[in-house]
């Protein structure tokens, strides 16, 4: 019995090695400004040493400012968030460059973000500026059919400057596949639609959840055993925890600051991330210039533990790395993706004194292991 234990244990440290020594490939995407930005970057990351390696510009398009992998790695999409929206697909070369496939019509204005279904067969975007969702088929070659179902979202809410009507700004998958969520910050709800495989986006029953008015809902992630879902709200600066029933029903149970109670700065919050052994939270804050971390209990309730600064301007994005091992957050107005060290223990932040320089980083993705 000792030796099968010694074995046991020498193979799971032969395989903890082997994924700490996985190379990664990472794709930044960027807003496009002359003399910045040209489209979307790409770098080799070694998850052992968190160290990255610039592989240059990967492609050129026009503000690919969300980017996602397809699940076989070899496909990558990016919306372009222009007036005119459009989605566009490429292949993933071995050199880590991008070969254009095909770009199609978000249905909308402003597309800020895209996701792909576990089966890799379909998409969905979300349209910022006219508040609509669209659903689109993936082709066997990676490149995109035209949208299969489009919806335009009707509503307004409390701030006449900022919630006058529909604004559209994530979309997210329910752990289970068969949920698709959209916050949308214009009408302080997030939006449910049955998705039936086939493209039809159906109104949930419940249709949505309600947030406070005038809070603004940005993003939003579930806990890795889909029992509870943490929205961020933009126009607050505030994580709303809820506990979660698998079916598309949410009950609110706790609303917690993103931001020091003594910030008195305009609240801008952004992006939300829950770490994959489901202990920690995080939340970037874009005026207050950090990361808001928190610690989860069994019961999915948060504990504030401090806020660390981004080392930049505008934390837009932020991601976790495939081992769970850094925190890299790309500030946009600042020109710079800074490399944060995550303590298993307490979850808490430390700059490893690496970053990155890309002209208005709004988000990053990681492909798969080399």
């Amino acid at each position: 019995m000792l030796n099968i234990r010694i074995l046991i244990t020498a193979a799971a440290l032969a395989a903890t090695a082997l994924t700490a020594q996985a190379q990664y490939t990472a794709y930044v995407g960027p807003y496009t400004r002359p003399n910045k930005s040209k489209g979307i970057y790409a770098f080799k990351f070694d998850a052992k040493t968190g160290k990255f390696t610039s592989i240059g510009l990967a492609a050129e398009t026009s503000n690919p400012s969300f980017l996602a992998i397809h699940p076989n790695g070899k496909f990558l999409y990016a919306v372009n968030e222009n007036n005119q929206g459009m989605v566009s697909a490429f292949a993933i070369e071995p050199s880590g460059t991008l070969k254009p496939l095909n770009s199609v019509s978000s249905k909308g204005s402003g597309p800020c973000h895209l996701t792909l279904d576990k089966t890799g067969k379909w998409l969905f975007v979300a349209n910022y500026n006219n508040g609509s969702v669209a659903s689109y088929p993936v082709n066997a070659d990676g490149s995109l059919g035209e949208a299969a179902s489009s919806v335009q979202h009707q509503g307004s809410s409390a701030n006449p400057q900022r919630q006058r009507g529909p604004h559209a700004h994530e979309t997210v998958l329910s752990p289970d596949g068969k949920l698709l969520f959209v916050p949308d910050l214009g009408m302080d709800k997030i939006m449910e639609y049955r998705f039936d495989g086939k493209g039809a986006l159906t109104p949930n029953d419940p249709p949505s959840i309600a947030i406070a008015a005038g809070s603004g809902p940005r993003h939003m992630a579930f806990d890795p055993k889909g029992r509870f879902v943490y929205v961020l709200t933009e126009m607050t600066d505030s994580v709303i925890a809820f506990s979660y029933d698998g079916k598309g029903g949410a009950k609110e149970m706790q609303t917690i600051s993103a931001v020091p109670s003594d910030f008195t700065g305009s609240k801008s919050g952004a992006e939300i991330a829950v770490h994959p052994n489901g202990r920690f939270l995080y939340a970037s804050n874009r005026n207050h210039n950090s990361i808001g971390i928190f610690t989860i209990d069994a019961k999915g309730a948060l504990t504030a533990a401090g806020n660390v600064s981004s080392q930049g301007k505008t934390p837009r994005h932020f991601l976790i790395d495939p081992t769970g091992a850094y925190l890299i957050v790309s500030n946009q107005d600042s020109d710079n993706i800074v490399i944060f060290k995550i303590d298993p223990k307490t979850g808490g932040l430390t700059p490893t004194g690496d970053v990155l320089e890309v002209g208005n980083p709004v988000s990053m993705v990681f492909g798969p292991a080399k």
